[in-house]
């Protein structure tokens, strides 16, 4: 199975499968030299785990990280971080009717298709245990970027038709109400409709929207290694994803030039910056210094109790009735899967324009000889 890599100089391998004995990934290409302990990680595992509250799966999983290799005395050491999850609370009996039909609006049709054979325990590799990977290996790289003065703010900013309003946006709810959405109006509401769809059997979508600040202009390479590209990329890849919009969005496209573009202006420090931010801090696929901001809208959660048409593997028509442990709505475990799937990509981007002027270049190898004692060029035998 191809696919199961992310990232250029900074690249993600994750492993296993939802119903198995465990679950991985190999961070490699970070550097050497930053303090790095289990509890960094597990911080942000934390808010993607399920069974929290009565809005998310009822699997019971402690999410609890080991580093295996990657770190010493407290340090990552340059060489690859390998993460491991175990998996405590699977119920595979749960999924014994579903081996030989296909579920409405899942993977298990695709994969069939493609390999043949597909897992049907809460769809192996399609499954959104995966992503408890990401978020692992994505602290990392976000602990990492906290250290450059680059902040990240995600959070729920819609579930179905409640939509959180901006003048109650409150920082300190981040991460602290049920949807993970910081008004707590809005959460109040969002929550109501989660419970209702639970109680009808049913789902609800909704979207996520992070703003990334500190990144400094020049992040991102043309054509295909544009910045919101990956981002976009990045985002499309977690389960259930459906659209990602960078600055306005789609709603750049109802607008004028006149409105959408943003003017330049030189602030009281000489510091190049925007008036406005539609394009949400990226043009032609590089940073322009203004706040990162991108959305990501995800479909409702396709397993449901409600009867369902499909059909058996052999194309039997069957009606299906989806139980077990289900989020009536993925929008608030997928927050922190945003957030620390962005910071891969930053990080990512970050150390490949390292290479982007000569002089940085120059300057990197000057200063690293200098702090040898060594004159640039020269040689041990060469001075004696």
């Amino acid at each position: 199975m191809a696919g199961n890599s992310f990232g250029n100089i900074l690249r993600l391998t994750t492993w296993g499968e939802s119903h198995g004995p465990a679950i991985g990934c190999v961070l490699d290409g970070f550097p050497a030299g930053m303090d790095l302990c289990e509890e960094d990680i597990q911080v942000y595992l934390d808010k993607r785990k399920p069974g929290q509250s009565q809005l998310t799966t009822q699997r019971k999983e402690s999410d609890t990280v080991k580093i295996l290799s990657g770190v010493f005395d407290g340090k990552t050491t340059g060489t690859p971080i390998s993460l491991y999850i175990a998996n405590s609370d699977q119920h595979s009996n749960d999924y014994r009717e579903l081996a030989d039909c296909f579920r409405p609006g899942h993977a298990d049709f695709g994969y069939f298709e493609k390999y043949g054979i597909r897992d049907y325990r809460g769809g192996g590799r399609s499954s959104a245990r995966e992503t408890a990977c990401r978020v692992a290996a994505g602290a990392i790289a976000e602990k990492f970027l906290k250290e450059l003065g680059i902040s990240f703010r995600f959070y729920t900013a819609a579930i179905g038709n409640v939509v959180m309003d901006p003048a109650h946006f409150a920082p300190d709810l981040l991460y602290a109400t049920p949807t993970n959405m910081p008004d707590a109006e809005g959460s109040r509401q969002a929550e109501a409709l989660i419970q209702s769809c639970r109680e009808n059997k049913d789902s609800v979508g909704g979207m996520v929207r992070g703003v990334i600040s500190g990144v400094p202009a020049g992040i991102g390479d043309p054509v295909y290694g544009r910045l919101d590209a990956k981002l976009a990329e990045a985002m499309m890849s977690i389960n259930a994803s459906k659209e990602v919009g960078i600055g306005d969005g789609l709603f750049a496209g109802s607008h004028f030039g006149s409105q959408n573009n943003d003017a330049f202006y030189t602030d009281e420090n000489g510091i190049i910056r925007t008036r406005t931010n539609h394009a949400g801090g990226i043009l032609g696929g590089i940073s322009n210094g203004a706040d990162i901001v991108i959305s990501t809208a995800f479909k409702p959660t396709p397993s449901i109790a409600s009867p369902q048409e499909t059909v058996m593997t052999d194309g039997t028509p069957k009606a299906l009735s989806i139980h077990g442990r289900h989020d009536p709505c993925v929008v608030p475990r997928a927050v922190v899967v945003c957030e620390t799937m962005s910071a891969l990509v930053i990080l990512d981007a970050m150390l490949l324009n390292m290479t982007a002027k000569a002089d940085s270049v120059r300057s990197f190898y000057k200063n690293l000889q200098s702090g040898s004692g060594e004159e640039p060029g020269t040689t041990e035998s060469e001075e004696s």
